[in-house]
């Protein structure tokens, strides 16, 4: 097969491949410049009540979706522009508690009450996952033969546990008179709510994460120790190089390009924060941009649902994850240009 066989023969799958991933992303865009709406009638209901020789009646107008033929709502759908991302940001709002310097109105708003989480969970958590990742990795490569099997499965025991399932195992163990909680208050002798206010329910679920991830950046980088030069480290050693010289000035800039995916791979992950949310059920102090979305899609009582507005929250995480990733892309990119 030449080479212009083979274009003609790949060509089209990949032109395909990347149109099947795009067409979600683009039906999305699209349809956070359109409004659905039902429309409405207004009819005339009249009540009547039991009284005294004769009924009570009132005659009041009500309004109902228009049903067709069939007794389905009928909908109606129009060009919005950018009315759904306004919708969404609320910036007046936002600027007139930024100028008060109310930072209570200002998170009161549930997209920046959203970012500010997602951001803070986002960035806090990143750190933490890649340092007990590596320090996993280390012990795991300095374990003897013998029990580094066992030492890589309990390792991986909390990756392999299901996001819900494990949320809402810690949310069991600290809430109300769970185990961990009656444990904190024997020893306090005070009583203690986990649940009570945001910032110890946003503790959780940041410890929770961590606890989750560590073991897939831990076995990454284990992986990466393994190809480590050993060379280098004797020759480090000879030169009286102690343990954290040799693992800063040797071991971590060999890994880098592991610690850069894992980033990546976490900043996409930790910034649509779900689980978490769901797990700990933590809606009423604490909720994340996909949460947003989510509720967004969520039926009102009159079975309608913010199709529009959800459209533009996800579009605006997904330029958030996007924002996210220029700095390790371009590290990616300069590492990429110096190799060559």
């Amino acid at each position: 097969m030449n080479f212009k066989t083979f274009a003609a023969f790949v060509g089209p799958s990949i032109f395909m491949m990347l149109l099947f991933i795009a067409f979600p992303l683009i039906s999305v865009f699209s349809q956070s410049f359109y409004l659905t709406q039902p429309i409405y009638e207004i009819i005339e209901v009249e009540t009547c009540t039991p009284g005294f020789i004769t009924q009570t009646c009132v005659t009041e107008e009500q309004s109902i979706p228009k049903l067709d033929e069939h007794g389905d709502i009928i909908k109606v759908t129009k060009f919005v522009g950018l009315q759904s991302y306004r919708n969404v940001l609320e910036l007046e709002r936002a600027w007139e508690a930024i100028t008060s310097g109310s930072w209570r109105a200002f998170q009161s708003i549930d997209f920046w009450k959203a970012l500010r989480f997602t951001l803070t969970f986002t960035l806090i958590t990143l750190p933490l996952n890649i340092g007990l990742g590596l320090a996993i990795a280390l012990v795991i490569n300095n374990a003897s033969k013998a029990v580094r099997g066992p030492v890589i499965f309990i390792s991986l025991l909390p990756f392999i546990i299901t996001p819900v399932i494990g949320a809402l195992s810690i949310n069991w163990l600290f809430r109300g008179d769970g185990v961990l909680t009656a444990a904190m208050e024997w020893y306090t002798g005070r009583d203690i709510a986990m649940f009570a206010q945001a910032w110890t329910i946003e503790l959780l679920m940041m410890v929770y994460r961590v606890w989750h991830v560590a073991p897939f950046a831990a076995i990454v980088l284990y992986a990466g120790l393994q190809t480590v030069n050993q060379d280098s480290l004797e020759s480090a050693l000879i030169d009286g190089a102690t343990r954290w010289q040799r693992l800063r000035y040797v071991v971590i800039p060999h890994l880098m390009p592991l610690i850069v995916f894992i980033s990546m791979i976490h900043l996409m992950d930790a910034y649509r924060v779900f689980e978490e949310i769901v797990g700990f059920s933590s809606q009423g102090h604490v909720i994340s941009l996909q949460w947003l979305t989510y509720d967004f899609l969520v039926p009102d009582q009159a079975g309608n649902r913010s199709i529009s507005r959800a459209s533009a929250s996800a579009m605006l995480t997904m330029i958030g994850i996007i924002v996210l990733l220029i700095a390790p892309l371009r590290r990616t990119w300069r590492d990429h240009k110096g190799g060559h």
